[in-house]
């Protein structure tokens, strides 16, 4: 029998060493974070009507508003997912929360629109050092797997209870104190935690398997060629796929930055086949465990489906009913509640399948946008159509999003948990990006035919595409999600007996050596 291998300092289990106490305390800084990340893009729903007020801003700009925080947060993900598995995950998430807080704090006394644009921009950049280093972190301190499931269940759920918290705080500063303490309220909030954190969070959690190995090693790690490449792609596109909705899909400006972004995309791939598995931002293997793929699908349906319903009630209610902006955050109440109760559910992946938790999801999300497509124009639509709509779609799309969160990261090695975390964020704002420009399109195109924006006509064709887009998904899971793997340990990084390991060239050929070793060691054994 072969001796045991000591564990490295990044695999040595810490839950034994942290009282329950300082680990209560850490999940929710962790928390905290996701909370004001997700906070600073749903608040500004609230705010966008006066800012365009108060600045002048056009249609566009104020769309740049919103999509400037989405395509650098989607965009550095990934890079901050690299640095937290190869470096110091703390360091990047205290630094993040810190650069969150200050930014937000300079962005409340901006009042040009192209300066806050910009400070949107960089909010998305240091919000993406948060989420894969709290994840890297949190499955560090809870590497128990019921516990794990509950923690990053609650964690996720952060979000979406922030979504629709958010419009609801940030209406209530809009309407009795000024936009300006939106931003502020971030800062005030983010700069004392970060500071907190320097100091609660161990050192000894912040370990990577890459520790050991020099700065040198290190750094040629990090894949930085492939990052670039991908980080450019993913800006082009969604630069291209925003602009698409306002410029027209035809205009070169859509067009060009739309095509070079998805020849970058395939080199990137195809680059990441070219190196070796451990230095890959995204090793090929990744897409080949069990469920990754099909997880990484679902992935990029919540944040759409949450924003899609925002978009359209709250410019239905403010601009068609001529609502407050307090009035219609308190009738967005539904989702919040209904997220809340659901962010608690993570452990119900431990006792059934997560393809029964997922689907069940997806068919209260299916029920509640047929309510949506069928009634909603109409101010005494709210109870009998959109009251139900919105507490059993909130429901499903936090069970749906808390349960694939749990289930992909079961689905990789834990030293993975800063690129998968990275991974999973990154669809949720793709997913989000892309749909409502397609959403924006198709309630554009049907409103010019039939009677304009103060008609439901456009808004009912958007829920029905969204139901189109859910149905395509059910399916999907139905037949791509195996059980097979559900309620085993989380693979070993650099286990050559998992099926994900044969992907790559690198692969192949350790796989040959310790085919010839065994051949040797057969004929050392037969008899002369």
């Amino acid at each position: 029998m072969p001796p045991l291998q000591p564990l490295s300092p990044a695999e040595t289990p810490v839950h034994h060493e942290l009282s329950l106490t300082r680990r209560l305390i850490l999940l929710f800084m962790f928390c905290l974070a996701q909370f004001l990340d997700a906070f600073s893009n749903s608040a500004l729903f609230s705010a966008i009507p006066v800012l365009e007020v108060s600045m002048g801003m056009t249609e566009s700009q104020s769309t740049w508003i919103m999509s400037a925080f989405q395509l650098t947060f989607a965009s550095f993900l990934l890079i901050s997912g690299r640095i937290s598995d190869v470096y110091n995950p703390k360091t990047g998430f205290v630094w993040g929360v810190f650069g969150l807080g200050v930014i937000s704090l300079c962005a409340g006394f901006v009042v040009d629109t192209i300066p806050l644009i910009i400070l949107r921009a960089l909010t998305g950049i240091v919000s993406a050092m948060t989420i894969p280093s709290a994840l890297a972190l949190l499955v560090k301190v809870f590497p128990e797997p019921l516990e794990q499931a509950r923690a990053i269940g609650t964690f996720g759920g952060c979000a979406s209870v922030a979504s629709s918290l958010g419009f609801l705080i940030a209406a209530m500063f809009v309407q009795w104190a000024s936009y300006h303490w939106v931003f502020w309220f971030v800062a005030i909030v983010a700069v004392p935690a970060a500071l907190a954190c320097a100091f609660i969070i161990p050192p000894e959690i912040a370990n990577t398997k890459y520790n050991l190995e020099p700065e040198a090693a290190k750094w040629k790690s990090l894949d930085l060629l492939g990052v670039t490449i991908l980080t450019v792609a993913l800006i082009l596109f969604i630069f291209a796929v925003t602009s698409g909705s306002t410029d027209g899909w035809a205009s070169a400006a859509v067009l060009v930055p739309l095509i070079i972004s998805i020849m970058m995309m395939i080199g990137f791939f195809c680059w990441e086949t070219r190196i070796h598995v451990d230095k890959a931002a995204i090793p090929p293997r990744t897409w080949f465990y069990p469920n990754f793929s099909i997880l990484f699908a679902v992935a990029l349906l919540p944040f759409f489906w949450l924003f899609t319903v925002f978009l359209i009630f709250t410019t239905l209610w403010q601009n068609v009913f001529e609502w407050s902006a307090i009035s219609s955050a308190v009738h967005m109440l539904p989702i919040g509640v209904a997220a809340l109760i659901m962010s608690f559910t993570g452990s119900l992946s431990r006792i059934f399948s997560p393809k029964w938790i997922i689907l069940t999801g997806l068919s209260f999300c299916m029920v509640a946008t047929v309510l949506m497509a069928l009634g909603g124009g109409k101010p005494e639509d709210y109870w009998p159509y959109v009251f139900p709509a919105f507490s059993l779609g909130s429901a499903g799309i936090m069970l749906t999003y808390s349960h694939t969160n749990i289930a992909i990261f079961q689905a990789a090695p834990s030293s993975m948990a800063g690129t998968v975390g990275a991974i999973f964020n990154g669809a949720l704002q793709f997913g989000s990006s892309i749909g409502l420009a397609a959403v924006s399109s198709i309630e554009s195109s049907v409103e010019a035919n039939h009677g304009g924006s103060h008609e439901y006509k456009g808004r009912a064709a958007v829920f029905w595409f969204l139901l189109a887009v859910l149905s395509i998904l059910f399916i999907s899971v139905s037949i791509f999600y195996h059980r097979s793997t559900d309620h085993t340990p989380q693979p070993e990084h650099g286990d050559l007996g998992h099926p994900a390991r044969r992907s790559t060239d690198s692969d192949k050929k350790l796989d040959d050596v310790n085919v010839t070793i065994i051949e040797k060691a057969d004929l050392a054994n037969l008899p002369v």
